[in-house]
């Protein structure tokens, strides 16, 4: 494959420009080109090659699919309110504009990489889940994401899906809140959390792109957690030993997490797994919550 590579990255947040800067900071065979796509490009930090536009609109999305000659679409939304047409009107709605666009342009691109979330299992029974593990998603949050899905990975081009759990990481600070609020979760019955640091969501995301880069092979699917799913009620504890809180009382557990600019978990009844991840060679910044949260902590970012 050519070493030059134009990669979009459409609906352009945190994770994405963390991806960003760790493309423009890799020492590889390859010259990626990037440009982030978003609403409003004024929220993007300088040095992004930036793009005002809306992923929804089917004839724009089209128009600069072609125009741009774009080799990989990088796909990490944010839904317009926490409902269900909220999530419809993000998640499946832009799906189904890349469906159209694709189908369309002269030269579609040659992958896409969809970020959605380990909320479209359903289990609640402290099953481990995998990639291959059945969805079944009770809520409509997971209901959405893996109708979104599905779009994408019937597309005639190579897609690839990527099923973040609770993202924590530098701004997303609800939980550090919490504990310094002295709010804890009940120890029994167990919930569990399944993270990942948005250093490290940035960082599967950019060894996929990798690994395309190389014609190496590309599971369909993956799971980006850590390598430890902990009990909520075990995580808070340690957490706030680090911060020098003592508990006086118990709180309501988190919500299921998803993937947005709010989320800071994945608390279910679930473990998820990252073993098609490690296999593929990924090397993880944080391996669990305690690498993760002390070098929040040590950044003062709290």
């Amino acid at each position: 494959m050519e070493s030059s590579l134009k990669v979009l990255f459409a609906g352009c947040g945190d994770i994405a420009v963390r991806a960003i800067a760790q493309l423009n900071n890799l020492q590889s065979g390859s010259d990626w080109q990037t440009l982030g796509m978003r609403r409003n490009v004024a929220k993007l930090p300088a040095g992004i090659d930036a793009i005002a536009g809306d992923i929804r609109d089917r004839a724009y999305l089209q128009d600069l699919l072609d125009s741009q000659n774009i080799d990989v679409l990088v796909v990490t939304l944010t839904p317009n309110q926490m409902s269900d047409e909220g999530y419809r009107d993000s998640y499946v709605v832009a799906a189904q504009s890349i469906e159209s666009a694709v189908k369309a342009c002269k030269q579609p691109p040659r992958l896409i990489v969809w970020v959605s979330s380990t909320g479209v299992y359903g289990q609640n029974s402290g099953e481990w889940v995998n990639e291959s593990t059945e969805t079944n998603p009770v809520s409509f949050r997971g209901k959405r994401l893996l109708e979104a899905e599905n779009v994408i990975s019937s597309l005639p081009i190579v897609s690839v899906i990527v099923r973040f759990s609770g993202i924590y990481g530098p701004g997303r600070n609800r939980l550090i809140n919490q504990i310094k609020k002295r709010e804890l979760v009940p120890e029994q019955p167990v919930s569990w959390t399944n993270r990942i640091h948005s250093d490290d969501c940035a960082g599967v995301i950019v060894h996929l792109l990798e690994q395309f880069s190389r014609s190496e092979h590309l599971a369909p699917c993956y799971i980006g957690t850590d390598d430890e799913p902990v009990p909520a009620y075990e995580m808070r504890r340690w957490l706030a030993a680090e911060i020098g809180v003592q508990f006086n009382g118990t709180s309501q557990t988190e919500s299921c997490g998803e993937i947005d600019s709010s989320s800071t978990a994945d608390n279910s009844g679930r473990r998820c797994s990252n073993q098609r991840l490690r296999d593929s060679g990924y090397e993880f910044l944080y391996p669990t919550y305690r690498e993760g949260y002390r070098a929040l902590l040590d950044s003062n970012d709290d």
